[in-house]
């Protein structure tokens, strides 16, 4: 009788062997070198982006810094970014300032940063945790920390322009915290750029640093201002022209502010939405909704007041001529 299988049996059972076959084997494939272990980084991404099935992001390294007497061009442009508890210049603090200084010449190419400004700064109210979240900085990082004017002044003073990105937010904060920064020159990244035509599908730093191959740590101060200047320094659009000399063009040029003086008061929520911003007249320019626009736009947007704020083709807003250093006060 044949042995019987017990599913409880705990002993091994006998091996059994498969039947001996005797067969000339192939000697085995030879492993193929791995190729890519002998090229270099550049190499591997100038590989896959060739394939055009990839697109390679960098991250972003800041340039080093270079004495000024050192530096190939003469003059100075000083790029600010702001990090602050709120979006009202009159009741909300600084709580980082960021700044790069970098040499450019009359054409607008980029020399070299000289200079690199990041300090902290405890407000007198905690930081709003909106606040936090979108910058990461926190009570404990800017406990008893603390940014001196006279040095922030000190830094910018030899500067020729301040660059924002968002000059129309940034300078009213800088002028609040240094009066240094009223008197210069400033430009707006953001709006006086065709970033459109450069082939960009939006003006947030974030998107244009992208776009422009690189990644960063977004939202802090100094960062951005890092990268700012790649983007401004780095050819693009089909001229292949650096953005900083279309930049240092639009700030020669003069902006118009456009004060709608009382327009209806049921069109505030137009002007709003077409970018105007409303005065109380404590600063001494008149109490209105505005704008400020360049020179090249002012006609197109008096038609627009008069044909669809006002209804009445002789109406006359308020013109102010603004030079750079007059240009995205609040």
């Amino acid at each position: 009788m044949g042995e019987q299988f017990d599913m409880f049996r705990t002993e091994a059972l006998p091996e059994r062997r498969a039947p001996s076959i005797r067969a000339k084997r192939a000697p085995p494939a030879p492993v193929p070198a791995r190729q890519h272990e002998a090229l270099d980084e550049a190499t591997l991404v100038s590989m896959l982006e060739a394939t055009g099935r990839y697109r390679i992001q960098r991250k972003l390294e800041p340039r080093s810094v270079v004495s000024w007497d050192k530096s190939r061009f003469p003059r100075l442009a000083v790029i600010v970014d702001t990090e602050t508890t709120g979006l009202d210049h009159e009741k909300n603090e600084i709580i980082e300032l960021g700044m790069v200084a970098v040499t450019y010449d009359p054409s607008g190419q980029v020399g070299d940063v000289v200079g690199i400004f990041n300090a902290l700064r405890q407000p007198q109210e905690p930081i709003p945790p909106e606040i936090t979240r979108l910058t990461g900085i926190t009570d404990a990082m800017v406990a008893g920390k603390a940014i001196s004017p006279a040095e922030v002044e000190a830094f910018i003073e030899p500067a020729d322009l301040i660059i924002a990105h968002n000059a129309r937010f940034d300078r009213p904060f800088c002028e609040r915290f240094a009066p240094g920064f009223a008197p210069k020159p400033w430009a707006c990244s953001n709006v006086e750029i065709a970033w459109s035509d450069r082939g960009f599908e939006g003006t947030k730093l974030g998107y244009l640093l992208g776009q422009s191959g690189y990644f960063h740590n977004g939202h802090r101060a100094v960062d951005d201002c890092h990268a700012l200047l790649e983007v401004l320094a780095r050819p693009s659009g089909e001229s292949r022209t650096v953005p900083f000399a279309e930049l240092l063009k639009a700030s020669e040029r003069a902006r118009i502010r456009i004060s709608a003086i009382n327009s209806p008061f049921d069109m505030k929520e137009r002007l709003k939405a077409r970018g105007y911003r409303w005065n109380d007249g404590s600063n001494g320019q008149p109490k209105s909704w505005w704008t400020e626009v360049g020179e090249e736009e002012a006609e197109a947007e008096l038609k627009f007041l008069r044909a669809e704020i006002y209804q009445w083709p002789e109406a006359r807003p308020l013109t102010q001529r603004l030079a750079a250093t007059d240009r995205f006060k609040a």
